[in-house]
């Protein structure tokens, strides 16, 4: 299976776009997210400024076996904040779910930002719970700490992928 990682150009962010509508039902499990009255979920707040503000903001696109096969949004964060980059949103097709795809895609993303990374899920979501305390747990062998965000209800880990390379 040969995995890649796309940083997706301006020509092609409704390819992202589109596929947050794949991403926005699964979400439908774990919070009250309703469909407009022509059968599509709310666009997704300040998706373009993935485009507009270079160096700050980063979409990627994942790859399996030259298919696309998900998606990541990671953001910079300024200077004073917890963390240098927040894995903003993430996604894999169920297909290529438990086939290492995820795992690949979050390892390549942490190397390629070194410093500090927070994580975040919805409190609701336990195997997104479960997939990050693993992937984590396995990228920084144990080494990170987790608390719960009060603003979004759910568990964030903190960890520097500078101390992995």
């Amino acid at each position: 299976m040969a995995l890649s990682l796309e940083l997706v150009p301006r020509s092609k962010k409704k390819v992202i776009r589109e596929m947050m509508q794949f991403y926005l039902y699964d979400f439908t499990y774990y919070l009250n997210i309703e469909l407009n009255d022509k059968g599509r979920f709310p666009e997704y707040p300040d998706l373009d400024e993935f485009w507009s503000r270079p160096g700050r903001k980063f979409p990627y696109l994942i790859y399996s076996d030259y298919r696309i096969a998900g998606f990541a949004l990671v953001d910079r964060l300024g200077t004073g904040e917890a963390a240098d980059y927040y894995m903003t949103e993430f996604f894999v097709l169920h297909k290529y779910r438990r086939a290492g795809v995820g795992k690949w895609a979050a390892h390549q993303l942490f190397d390629r930002y070194s410093g500090r990374w927070k994580v975040t899920q919805v409190s609701t979501n336990i195997p997104a719970q479960t997939f990050w305390r693993r992937i984590i747990g396995e990228y920084t062998s144990g080494n990170y700490r987790e608390q719960l965000e009060l603003d979004h209800g759910g568990p964030s880990q903190y960890f520097d992928s500078s101390r992995m390379m």
